[in-house]
């Protein structure tokens, strides 16, 4: 804690020059330095002083606030505060042997040690304070004989030297270090009781902005009902196809923005203890029982996937704020390639010397290509005089580094006909990327590799799973469950960090973070993973497509933090291990009922004995092997005990077989189901004794060649053959995004996650920034959303047996319920443009009762928006760059997705949108410009271009049928110019830096356009049929 001083303080020792006590005489400050309030008066009249040494200048109120919140000493000298007369006592204050309420402030010297052989005379020998000495002395004799001499006045150096001799006489009396002792142990005292303080707290969103919001929901909730009541009721007639379209999409939107809103209901906040996880886990003179991390980063394509961002990324791992003998970072590499297998020793050797200057300098963030880019002072804070020499030579050591790995990429662009050869002369085991054995290199951590400082690194493993022909290796969720099982064999950390290639750590402290949340002994163990939110660099200031998703990270996460937790989003998350095998969470232990005496033991209506009966019975022969052993903490097995716990010996398998004779039944069942364990986890008894260490460690008695002779096993392509892998354990199988599946199964269960906000981000990542990549990526996520939807995990019939909460239900339901609000949409989109083409209008002639709901319904739209961004904290800019995104993806990516989805699932037409590149500008945000063809682009194209056309023709058609038609237009342009204002960063992004469209785009676009006017016009809908008789020519001149 800042500003504790442990052993003896300044009571030993009279002040120093720097710490000189002011006299009566002195003019004293009338301010507080503190709240810079006035200084207040004692009763005696004198200014309050609230230090005895330094007399620095703070009033009452603050020394009295200081006393009982702080740390309770000066904040310039550090000295203790004594209690003053009048003021409230406080702990610590019953280690003053003198009457606090006779501290009158006149600095009067007391023996506090002695108080048999050093008592100041009481009448005539009182201190005084001599203004021109600075320096304390005494005036008359001292009872006793510590202070002997009757002279007026000493310097400095002569009071100095007297006070050495009295301190060297009370330590042969043993007083001294007696007083320093006490002293010391309540500064334990102090600590302990500071680590036993919660390591985290909830901070709920102020009533006064939470519940306006609230109040507004609910009456959006009433008029929406008012307001779709007089759609219905009152239909347009001559367009009733039109009306009849838009109120179905009215409708869904509707049901759309009631899943989105009410996960909304509960937002709250998190704030972290950094300091009492220090003091409860990492006390002087004991082990670090901080818990161990596993940090998992996965790539599959380094020519996709710079080496260099990987370096980074791996770089700001091994320097993280946290003990090196409890971090490893597994990369995995799902390409088998040997440019990352090189850049990674080469990022290993790095790390000698950039880790050291990290945790020297304490530098943030801690990957050298975004410190060194930082366009910040760099001086600041930093007081060593050597900062600046050191920070020079590293950054050159950082350019030759890559220097290095560009090389290493230049020489990969060309494979040689032979296939890549090691430099030991063998070939590399990956040239073949679809067949290849498993493969394990073991960088840092191996016993030899310090750092130039000689100190130990963080492990650093490379991993890259086997891969055969005809095998399923389900992309990234089978390469993350490979990681689970490796790190499990190697490591087993019970906790486990997930990154993405390219988000770094950009808080060297997040692994902390997690900490205060996973290992709380009330919390922790209900936490199947805590999410981080995030942050991306390399955006340009507008974030023209909503790259960063502040909506969606600082709103709906944090109204889901407030329900079951946050939903897992595929990168910067902390898992619990034991969450990921499948396990469910421990029950809470409920209070026992009030049972009394009063009634028979088979009455049930008094104690509810029967109904106990039941329950015992169900626990003894419910719960499956898998429960059981997770709430057990002890259980007889072989005739030993079995504890659960920590790195304790695990039993042998094949012991499980040997000795099922002689025991009972219902033991014999039991150990039968061991066996169970196999079918569960696969073929591995170091995996299977793993999972069931709670604590994590490894068992007793293995070796290191062993260990990764079954590390190789367990990444065998057929491993997962005939077991629960990618069904109920680890990342689950079936989708493109894994991480909603993988979420929704852990809250199904009843575990709980957190959302972790702290104010530096914890990790950073790069985020595509030109709209062709942008809505790939949102295509992707779409898809996978679709195929959620179109399986048997779909939220809204999954899991009904479970514990997850109805408003997490509503959540999850609109994660894969979205891309479907693109059909209503598009709909939506073209009827404004028909509507102008046509001269038709899908609402009648409003009356004032309907036109107060129709204001009434766009002031609470507008209220909700505003009072949101009040208790997010979200900009309007990002609020309305997520309002426009959302249209445009909402008719191109999500279209695609859905019709995408259903060829897939239900036709098994697998359909890829390919994206071709061109040339982009070399240029601060160049790829902000760069153009990339895809049939994404088609639709909301063509939207732009029938709602300008519309415009057009509404004005010119109003010009010619003069005043009388333009007020029935205005409704129309809303509309039409609703759709365009939503549309135009999309149409920003067509035109480029050049202001240019590519010429394929517009050719389709008017392509469409026409053809869907022409049809129009053909079918012509709107028109009255003649349905009187048919009048023919009579072919004779009348």
């Amino acid at each position: 804690m800042a500003g504790f001083i442990i052993g003896s303080n300044s009571h030993h020792s009279p002040p120093s020059d720097e710490q000189k006590s002011p006299s009566n005489e002195e003019v004293l400050p009338k301010t507080c330095r503190v709240c810079g309030d006035e200084m207040g008066q004692k009763e005696d009249g004198e200014v309050f002083r609230a230090c005895h040494v330094c007399a620095f200048p703070v009033c009452q109120p603050c020394y009295e606030y200081e006393r009982s919140e702080g740390n309770q000493s000066c904040p310039q000298c550090n000295t203790r505060y004594k209690r003053h007369k009048g003021c409230p006592r406080v702990i610590g204050d019953e280690e003053e042997n003198f009457d606090a309420d006779d501290f009158d402030d006149e600095f009067q010297i007391k023996n506090h040690y002695d108080d048999v052989d050093a008592k100041l005379a009481a009448n005539n020998n009182q201190q005084k304070l001599h203004p021109n000495a600075q320096a304390f002395s005494s005036a008359g004799s001292v009872a006793g004989k510590d202070f002997e001499g009757e002279k007026e006045f000493y310097s400095n150096e002569e009071w100095q030297e007297r006070v050495e001799k009295w301190k060297v006489r009370q330590e042969k009396k043993g007083l001294l270090h007696k007083e320093e002792e006490k002293q010391q142990a309540d500064d334990d005292d102090y600590l302990l009781a500071e680590a036993r303080q919660p390591l985290w707290r909830k901070v709920p969103i102020p009533s006064s902005l939470i519940n306006p919001y609230r109040i507004v929901i609910v009456m959006r909730l009433v008029i929406l009902a008012f307001f779709f009541r007089f759609r219905i009721l009152t239909p347009a007639y001559d367009a009733y196809p039109l009306w009849l379209i838009s109120v179905i999409c009215e409708i869904w939107f509707a049901m759309s923005w009631i899943l989105d809103q009410f996960p909304k209901w509960f937002p709250i906040t998190r704030e972290t203890y950094l300091d009492r996880l220090s003091i409860r886990f990492e006390r002087e003179g004991e082990p670090n029982q901080l818990s161990p991390v596993d940090v998992f980063v996965s790539t599959v394509d380094p020519l996709k996937e710079p080496p260099i961002i990987t370096a980074n990324t791996v770089l700001s791992i091994l320097s993280v704020d946290y003990p090196v003998e409890k971090v490893c970072c597994y990369v995995s590499d799902d390409g088998a390639s040997m440019l990352l297998f090189d850049s990674l020793a080469e990022t290993a050797e790095f790390a000698r010397r950039w880790v050291p200057f990290c945790k020297k300098y304490k530098i943030e963030p801690r990957a050298p290509e975004y410190y060194f880019s930082e366009k910040i002072d760099y001086l600041k804070d930093k007081v060593q005089p050597t900062f600046v020499k050191e920070r020079r030579a590293m950054k050159r050591e950082y350019e030759e580094f890559k220097v290095k790995i560009n090389a290493l990429v230049a020489k990969a662009q060309k494979k040689p006909e032979d296939g890549w050869v090691m430099q030991d002369g063998t070939p590399w085991p990956g040239n073949n990327t679809r067949d290849h054995p498993g493969m394990i290199q073991v960088y840092l951590g191996s016993g030899g590799a310090l750092d130039v400082e000689g100190k130990e690194l963080a492990r650093l493993v490379y991993i890259s799973r086997e891969k055969r022909p005809g095998y399923p290796h389900h992309k990234k969720a089978g390469a993350m469950n490979a990681l689970v099982r490796v790190s499990a064999v190697l490591t087993n950390a019970p906790f486990m960090l997930n990154l993405d290639c390219d988000h770094y750590i950009n808080n060297s402290k997040a692994l902390r973070e997690a900490m205060c949340f996973l290992m709380d002994p009330q919390l922790g163990k209900k936490l199947c993973y805590v999410q981080f939110p995030q942050r991306f660099d390399g955006i340009d200031r507008h974030d023209r497509y909503a790259n960063r998703n502040t909506v969606f990270f600082d709103i709906n996460m944090k109204g889901l933090d407030g329900i079951q937790g946050p939903v897992y989003v595929g990168t910067g998350t902390v898992f619990n291990r034991q969450a990921l095998y499948g396990y469910d969470p421990p029950v809470s232990e409920k209070r026992p009922k009030m049972t009394c005496d009063c009634w028979p033991s088979w009455c049930c209506f008094c104690c509810g004995g029967s109904r106990k009966s039941k329950s015992k019975k169900k626990s003894a022969t419910g719960n499956g092997l898998l429960g059981a052993l997770y709430n057990k903490k002890k259980k007889k097995l072989m005739g030993k005990d079995y504890v659960r716990k920590g790195s304790g010996s695990m039993f042998d398998l094949e012991e499980i077989e040997e000795g099922l004779e002689g025991y009972e039944e219902l033991e014999k069942s039991s150990l039968m189901s061991q066996k169970n364990f196999e079918k569960r986890f696969g073929q591995s008894p170091v995996f299977i004794a793993s999972t069931l260490m709670e604590n994590g460690g490894l068992p007793e008695g293995t070796n290191s060649q062993a260990l990764v002779k079954e590390a190789i096993h367990v990444i065998s392509c057929g491993y997962e053959e005939k077991t629960d892998w990618g069904k109920e354990i680890g990342w689950i199988y079936g989708s493109v995004t894994e991480d909603i599946l993988t979420g929704f199964k852990m809250h199904c269960r009843g575990w709980k996650s957190v959302y972790c906000m702290p104010k530096r981000a914890a990790f950073k990542g790069s985020a595509p920034i030109n709209l062709s990549d942008r809505l790939h990526q949102v295509l992707r996520w779409a898809l996978g959303s679709v195929e959620i939807c179109l399986s048997r995990h779909c939220p809204l019939w999954y899991g009904y047996g479970g514990k997850l909460k109805y408003l997490e239900r509503l959540a999850y339901t609109n994660t894969i319920v979205y891309p479907f609000t693109s059909i209503p949409l598009l709909a939506y989109c073209t009827i404004p443009a028909v509507c102008l083409l046509t001269g038709k209008f899908i609402i009648p002639t409003l009356t004032n009762l309907a036109s107060v709901w129709f204001m009434a319904l766009f002031i609470s739209i507008i209220l909700t928006g505003v009072l949101e961004l009040r208790w997010s904290g979200v900009t309007i800019v990002d609020w309305w760059r997520n309002e426009q995104f959302w249209v445009i993806g909402g008719v191109s990516a999500h279209l695609f997705a859905v019709f995408q989805g259903l060829l897939k699932v239900l036709a098994g037409v697998d359909t890829n949108f390919t994206v071709t590149a061109k040339a982009a500008d070399d240029t601060e945000f160049g790829e902000l410009y760069l153009f990339k063809w895809t049939t994404l682009l088609i639709p909301p194209t063509t939207l732009i271009i029938l709602n300008i056309v519309g415009v057009v023709a509404g004005v010119s058609d109003a010009i010619n049928n003069g005043y009388g038609s333009w007020g029935p237009l205005f409704g129309k342009l809303f509309f039409a110019f609703w759709v365009i204002v939503h549309l135009y960063p999309f149409l920003k992004g067509l035109m480029g830096k050049q202001n240019r469209t590519p010429t394929i785009v517009v050719l389709w676009s008017i392509l469409l356009a026409s053809i869907f006017s022409l049809i129009w016009v053909r079918i012509d809908p709107f028109l009255p049929k003649q349905t009187g008789p048919i009048l023919k020519q009579c072919g004779v001149e009348c």
